[in-house]
């Protein structure tokens, strides 16, 4: 039986009958893998020294499993670095970049967050091409003797560049990567990357406060020859006598994990690899960013933050108010829709990002089932009518 309530306008709008099984749509930390509980998870490690044989070798574990779900080329490390994506990405920035000039691509918050630190903190010769919301820079062009530094998919413009081939394959200078949004979710060409970045707590819904650093060979080779002409506090450094600190990209962590978050990210891997590992979870990100559009095609008060499909996001889409005469209003109407989806269960944390244009984001990476995509959308719709006035 639906129940009927007082729309803003008057009407009677009934609710839907079918609520999303998991109203979990934030964009970080995302949705906990289907089936996932705390009991679930391998407690073994919880207690013990990370640095001791059954510590050191989860923490092995977990770097070589994400490296071959990844498949990351053979000769490419990855290691586990604190402080999340973003300490990943300082540690990067700071490491590697000053031998050369920059070029800086940014099209949303976190992607002139690295700009931010690049031109105005080290003072670095960068050229700097931004974007709108919704949209990404001319990627024509670009100088392949500069490094470059761009987010891949952007987390609060709900767009991704649409794939690697404008990076040069015979590049001099060295591409450093934001994936966080991306891995797991997108197909990434790794051998078009030389740092690559991310978090747990994204497409695979782990937990926060450790991030995970892609390093190529051109990038170790940087580290070891062309050291960083700054001093660098101890959680930034990678190299020690001119050689790289190898022992970070096997498990040995630069300061304490929690082995806690290790279990759960372990448990993500298993479920990954279960359903058919990266195909499967690319999949499945596809499935739900199509499930999302089909319900934004019908509804004639949203629309997508990002008009192009080519660069829309599969996994944070973004979705902003067709009528957008009043901005201060439809910042109003966005906190009420959010919140009165949260107060009904169907739909956590989807709002948009505060810089953002006013509207809803929904998370739909591949933790998230298709089947709760297609339920959230008439709730939308009938949150809408209730809330818009």
């Amino acid at each position: 039986m639906t129940e009927a309530v007082t729309a803003g306008a008057g009407t009677r709008q009934a609710k839907p009958n079918v609520r999303p099984r998991r109203p979990h749509f934030s964009s970080g930390p995302c949705a906990k893998p289907p089936g996932w509980t705390p009991h679930a998870l391998d407690l073994s490690a919880l207690g013990r020294s990370h640095r001791g044989a059954v510590g050191k070798a989860k923490l092995q574990e977990a770097v070589e499993r994400t490296h071959a779900l990844l498949r990351l080329p053979a000769d490419y490390r990855i290691g586990i670095v604190p402080a999340s994506d973003t300490g990943a990405m300082e540690m990067a920035i700071w490491s590697l970049l000053g031998p050369r000039p920059v070029t800086m691509l940014a099209w949303e918050s976190f992607g002139q967050g690295w700009v931010t630190d690049v031109a105005e903190q080290l003072k670095l010769d960068a050229e700097i091409r931004t974007a709108d919301y919704g949209e990404i820079c001319d990627l024509r062009e670009i100088d392949s003797a500069n490094d470059v530094v761009f987010t891949w998919n952007g987390t609060t413009s709900g767009v991704r560049v649409p794939n690697a081939d404008w990076i040069a394959a015979d590049r001099t200078g060295l591409t450093v990567c934001d994936a966080t949004s991306a891995a797991f979710a997108q197909p990434i060409d790794w051998s078009r990357i030389d740092v690559g970045t991310f978090s747990w707590q994204k497409a695979l819904g782990g937990e926060a406060a450790h991030g995970m650093l892609v390093l190529s060979p051109r990038a170790v080779d940087r580290l070891e020859r062309e050291p960083a002409p700054r001093p660098l506090p101890k959680i930034f450094r990678l190299t020690k006598g001119g050689k790289l600190i190898e022992g970070v990209f096997k498990g040995e962590t630069i300061n304490t994990p929690s082995m806690l978050c290790v279990a759960d990210w372990l448990f993500a891997l298993d479920w990954a690899e279960r359903i058919g590992g990266l195909d499967a979870l690319i999949g499945r990100a596809d499935a739900n960013a199509a499930a999302l559009d089909r319900w934004v095609q019908k509804a004639a008060w949203i629309e997508h933050l990002a008009p192009d499909p080519a660069i829309r996001s599969n996994t944070s889409v973004c979705l902003q108010f067709a009528d957008r005469s009043d901005v201060e209003s439809n910042k109003l109407r966005q906190k009420a829709l959010a919140r009165l989806l949260e107060q009904e269960r169907v739909a956590y944390d989807v709002g948009a990002y505060r810089d953002a244009p006013p509207g809803i984001r929904v998370w739909c990476g591949a933790t998230v089932d298709t089947a709760d995509v297609e339920a959230l959308g008439p709730w939308l719709d009938w949150a809408w009518e209730i809330i818009r006035g």
